[in-house]
């Protein structure tokens, strides 16, 4: 049996990428001889081994056969004369399609290193169109490709119209879809995949509610360049300065789709789309099976950004709404995101990416008077139930009121 190194690993390799993880392929075995040489099986559709000392993945080499809808109805085949050459053409991309033997030898009968020469994302056969997710994986391989200059070879993007237009798209689970999607939001350049989705027609099935942003029109006054799409995209690269969390980057994608269904007679005007935008920030949460967590913050992004915008305008009462909204007094980590995202939007605008957003300060600071305000008194009073939160509700916009007599600029 021959053993080789496959995949990622080769292609970061000579890439010059840190190796996150190592796949290896296996000619000339059986299953049997696996298990006899101490590998343990794990594999459910096809013979997949981990290594009895490093628990690395080693797969016996494969042929595989579309048998129906989606990216699971394939129908596999495995035996010792299956050659390397073979199972490396049914693999995705020709950058993915490199082996390498043991005595650093590389293998490459698709052509991928000219590929990653030429900065080219290209599949490797016409097969590409039996599996709907590779349209999806494009996408997120150029936010990991991005900084290398790469692109999509335009026979491989007409491949993807191709999918896209199959109606194959709509058989992927929507846990795989989030996974994809989440992949692409802790990578360097996530505006990469919503582009790459665009491109290929694949955004309007699986994000139609971000889809429908682009070419719509916004004030130029506020928003320089314009198109809600394109905002989204600048805020969605600020995120990525600001932040390393996938939940605030996700919040900062959703939250202007309120934007997206603005009556045509208002335009460019967005009238309560904050508020309008809830409910579509849910649904797509929902329907991609999103963690709570991603939801919440989303949510609140979604709802309050533009107050935060102009918090030192706001009355009061209004501010002490903000922050319950927000949920500060019982869940006061959530804060620091959710400004991290308004911060985004801010400076997602043309000719404002550099710019200081002092509404984080601000609230930050009154966000800490708040949380530690001493009730003791109040309850050493004999306050209590209803009577004891009215004066604690008193307390909290006595101490806004003041905060803001403090930092209010002179005339």
């Amino acid at each position: 049996m021959n053993v080789y190194l496959v995949g990622g690993a080769v292609r970061d390799t000579l890439l010059g990428l840190p190796i996150k993880e190592q796949d290896w392929v296996v000619v000339g075995s059986t299953p049997q001889q696996m298990l006899d040489n101490g590998y343990r099986p794990v594999g459910k559709d096809f013979p997949v081994f981990i290594h009895p000392d490093t628990g690395e993945e080693y797969a016996l080499a494969r042929t595989e056969r579309k048998t129906g809808h989606g990216h699971r109805a394939f129908a596999f085949h495995t035996s010792p004369d299956v050659s390397l050459e073979a199972d490396l053409g049914r693999r995705d991309f020709t950058i993915n399609a490199i082996a390498r033997s043991d005595d650093g030898t590389l293998i490459d009968p698709y052509g991928g290193q000219r590929d990653l020469d030429a900065r080219v994302l290209r599949h490797v056969s016409d097969a590409f169109i039996e599996d709907p997710l590779r349209v999806l994986r494009a996408a997120r391989f150029m936010c990991q490709l991005k900084p290398f200059g790469f692109s999509i070879a335009p026979q491989t993007l007409a491949l993807m119209k191709q999918v896209v237009a199959s109606g194959e798209l709509e058989h992927l689970s929507p846990e795989r879809i989030w996974r994809e999607t989440l992949k692409s939001l802790t990578q360097d350049h996530p505006r990469a995949y919503i582009e790459s989705l665009r491109a290929s027609g694949a955004l309007a099935v699986i994000l139609p509610e971000i889809n429908r942003l682009f070419g719509v029109p916004q004030r130029a006054d506020y928003h320089p360049e314009v198109d809600t799409g394109l905002h989204t995209l600048m805020s969605l690269d600020r995120a990525v300065e600001l932040s390393d969390k996938p939940e605030v980057r996700y919040a900062v994608l959703v939250h202007d789709l309120g934007k997206g269904i603005t009556p045509a007679e208002i335009l460019p005007r967005h009238i309560g789309h904050e508020g309008k935008g809830v409910p579509l920030v849910e649904d797509v949460s929902q329907r991609l099976r999103v963690p709570t967590r991603f939801l919440k913050l989303a949510r609140v992004v979604t709802r309050f950004h533009l107050q935060c915008h102009k918090i030192t305008t706001l009355k009061p009462n209004t501010i002490l709404k903000l922050l319950k909204g927000l949920d500060i007094f019982r869940n006061p980590n959530q804060l620091d995101d959710f400004l991290l995202a308004c911060e985004a939007d801010a400076r997602g605008r043309t000719g404002y990416e550099n710019s200081a957003y002092p509404s984080a300060a601000w609230l930050k600071t009154l966000a800490a008077r708040l949380t530690n305000l001493d009730t003791r008194a109040l309850i050493d009073s004999g306050l209590e139930g209803r009577e004891l939160g009215d004066a604690i509700e008193q307390r909290r916009l006595e101490i806004i009121t003041q905060y803001k007599a403090e930092t209010r600029e002179p005339n």
